[in-house]
């Protein structure tokens, strides 16, 4: 007779693997000012995100979920001043 340990997929260890993965992901989501502002990220990211659902990190170092228009809110200063000393 098999147990949930020999079959992962039945649930067992394989479900809290999920499960922790899952919290280990929204406890690095910060919460904050992403709503207030949009962020600067690379392109390729914020695709990976929409794709995966994964957080990404913005240059101030905010970590969040995308899921709005940027363009509704004023960019993130901190931001702004990283972008801008990154293209002198």
């Amino acid at each position: 007779m098999s147990t949930p340990i020999d079959s992962p997929d039945q649930g067992g260890l394989a479900t809290l693997d999920r499960e922790l993965e899952e919290l280990i992901r929204e406890e690095n989501i910060e919460p904050g000012d992403h709503e207030r502002f949009s962020h600067y990220v690379k392109k390729e990211k914020i695709l990976e995100s929409a794709i995966t659902g994964k957080p990404v990190r913005a240059l101030c170092g905010k970590k969040w979920t995308p899921g709005r228009d940027p363009e509704k809110s004023p960019v993130c200063p901190t931001c702004k001043e990283i972008y801008e000393a990154l293209r002198r």
